[in-house]
């Protein structure tokens, strides 16, 4: 905002160079960048020759200062010696002061440089003892989800914590999670972003994320049934905006899985066991959809629990694809293409880039090996959930 200016009165520039004052208050704030000042001085300038108040649009630039100042990681302490340095310099080269008020400038400028340091200091303090209260409730928060997630901790005390962080455990709750993609490092951290996007989505339901085990978690309450969907979108947002270039690299360099709605501490933990596991099959299978829902997989996470047996069915029936010329992959993948498909091998050839014919020879070199015809329902189920079971286990590339 430009000064008012009485005619026959000095211009701020004739007697006080603003910019030379705004960078030196920003060499003794630690070069906190002066232009966050915005048009303080020339403001203060002439609120001392009009007697003014600041006005509210004023104050309300000086607020967005605040805003970036913190946005762009300047410390409180930094931005609060900036305005107040700038203050004390331009006193101190205030026009209309003559030798009679000399005493005055002295005792004005002692004042207002006791105020910089004074108020500094107090801001340096509050700042510490912030830093330390969020740390706190920081290690707090992830105590308490450690506990809730391992079923250590009663009930009685689970949902006493858990209401003040504001989880009502008693009532309904999802876990969703969100992990990168196997060999995907993230080293741009999220921090606050993804609080206040899960926060957001899950309105009016309570939330709270934390990162465990390299994964983001979010507990949600369930109130109007619409906020796993919302919270896994912000997610996928938090995750896209923090690393673009892994998006770049990888349209899918992450997925999200989210479990059922259980209510109270126990159904907390099982919406998260059901969540981790949906994210393992997903990854396992390599399923396009990069957002999944543990209900749909629940065949899946069944085979899974059961792994001696699983693995057993895909050693007696799939073993014996090894022995073909070009090994066991190939006939997986037909196999795995020809069921996806319905059985109908003119689209399993499609999708495959195989003529028609290269496909029927291969279910038929299936069928000669294993002693189980693709085409058959009874034997084709059994074929089915072993090559199933190999994508989970990863075979033939990691031995039984």
């Amino acid at each position: 905002m430009s000064p008012s200016h009485t005619e026959g009165r000095p211009s701020a520039t004739a007697t006080a160079d603003l910019d030379v004052i705004a960078r030196a208050a920003s060499r003794e704030a630690g070069g906190v960048p002066p232009d966050l000042l915005g048009d303080y001085l020339p403001a203060v300038l002439d609120a001392a020759r009009t007697g003014r108040r600041l006005v509210i649009t004023e104050l309300a630039g000086y607020g967005r200062s605040g805003e970036r100042a913190a946005e762009s990681g300047v410390a409180l302490r930094g931005l609060v010696d900036l305005f107040l340095s700038a203050t004390w310099r331009l006193w101190r080269e205030l026009p209309g002061l003559d030798a009679r008020t000399a005493d005055l400038r002295a005792a004005g400028l002692g004042v207002l440089r006791a105020a910089d340091d004074a108020v500094a200091a107090a801001a340096e303090g509050f700042e510490r003892a912030h830093l330390s209260i969020a740390r706190r409730e920081e290690a707090e928060r992830l105590e308490f989800v450690d506990d809730l997630l391992s079923g250590r901790g009663g009930a009685a005390d689970l949902l006493v914590r858990g209401e003040r962080l504001g989880l009502r455990l008693a009532g309904p709750h999802v876990v969703v999670l969100a992990g990168y993609a196997a060999g995907v490092t993230a080293t741009r951290p999220l921090g606050k972003e993804i609080d206040r996007l899960v926060a957001e989505a899950a309105a009016p339901s309570p939330s709270l994320t934390v990162t465990r085990g390299g994964r983001f978690v979010a507990v949600t309450g369930v109130t109007d049934g619409g906020e796993v969907g919302r919270v896994a979108v912000a997610l996928v947002r938090a995750l896209t905006r923090g690393h673009p270039d892994l998006v770049r690299d990888d349209p899918r360099p992450w997925r999200v899985a989210f479990g059922r709605a259980y209510p109270g501490p126990g159904g907390v933990r099982r919406s998260y066991d059901e969540a981790g596991d949906a994210l393992d099959v997903a990854q396992r299978l390599g399923m396009p959809d990069p957002v999944v829902d543990a209900a749909d997989l629940l065949v899946y996470q069944v085979l899974l629990r059961d792994r001696a047996a699983i693995t057993d069915l895909v050693g007696a029936l799939l073993t014996p694809l090894a022995g073909a010329r070009g090994g066991a992959q190939p006939l997986l993948a037909t196999l795995q293409e020809y069921y996806a498909c319905g059985g109908v091998a003119v689209e399993a050839a499609r999708r495959l880039h195989l003529s028609v014919r290269a496909v029927t020879y291969r279910l038929a070199r299936v069928k000669a090996l294993t002693g189980h015809d693709p085409a058959d329902p009874a034997q084709g189920l059994a074929l089915r959930v072993a090559v199933i079971g190999a994508r989970m286990l990863d075979w033939p590339a990691t031995a039984l």
